[in-house]
């Protein structure tokens, strides 16, 4: 489909960005934490390579050699191959820059996938990110309507979220403005982003983020 190809170029346009900023990274920003609760810059590099390998096939045998729980298994698949090099870990997200094997997923889930983490890794780290409107966008409009795997849908119930550098708007109540990737990464969890929004619901936003747990995989 012409849409799958447009967004297998935003996938591996952005898996190579963030191989550029993975492969400039000095040790300590590898070993900082990343936005995701107890991974590493470096384990959340390495769960962005597991889910840029992963077939169906091997989603479905590694639910059921972790008894079929989402997060074990992102978990440990991030560990393992966060006992690679940092260079390997580099090397490996460029070997997928081209490829289009994925889990049982659309096409954009694997794009909010590295959007998302790349996100992850550079704000914790202070960078700034490269991501294009219309990537941005297009996670936007799938986590609005995703509850798995981490409640977006829910978190934003009620409120009308309105992108300030974007023609993008979603829902209706109290309003949440702000850019559109601070919205996305407030949607999905991440709470540091809440800090660059405003509008009525705002505060409302912030307080579901601040009941939330820590976030895992996208």
């Amino acid at each position: 489909m012409p849409d799958n190809v447009k967004t297998w170029q935003m996938i591996h346009s952005e898996r190579n960005a963030l191989a550029d900023t993975l492969a400039g990274l000095s040790p300590e920003q590898w070993s900082s934490p990343s936005l995701c609760a107890g991974w590493t810059v470096k384990l959340a590099a390495a769960h962005v390579v597991a889910g840029a390998e992963q077939t169906v096939l091997g989603f479905f045998s590694g639910m059921a050699a972790n008894g079929f729980r989402f997060n074990t298994m992102m978990d440990r698949d991030a560990r393992r191959l966060g006992a690679l090099s940092t260079g390997e870990i580099v090397e490996r997200l460029r070997a997928r820059t081209t490829t289009t094997n994925r889990p049982p997923a659309t096409v954009v889930t694997v794009l909010g996938e590295v959007v998302i983490h790349g996100e992850d890794i550079r704000e914790a780290l202070g960078l700034q990110g490269t991501t294009p409107a219309d990537a941005t966008l297009a996670c936007l409009d799938l986590y609005k309507g995703a509850n798995f795997p981490l409640g977006s849908k829910k978190r934003i119930d009620g409120l009308r979220l309105v992108a300030t550098d974007a023609d993008w708007s979603h829902g209706s109540g109290p309003e949440v403005s702000g850019p559109a990737m601070s919205l996305l990464l407030a949607m999905t969890g991440r709470r540091v982003a809440a800090d660059g929004l405003g509008g009525a619901g705002a505060e409302v936003l912030r307080g579901r983020l601040a009941g939330a747990s820590g976030v895992t995989s996208a």
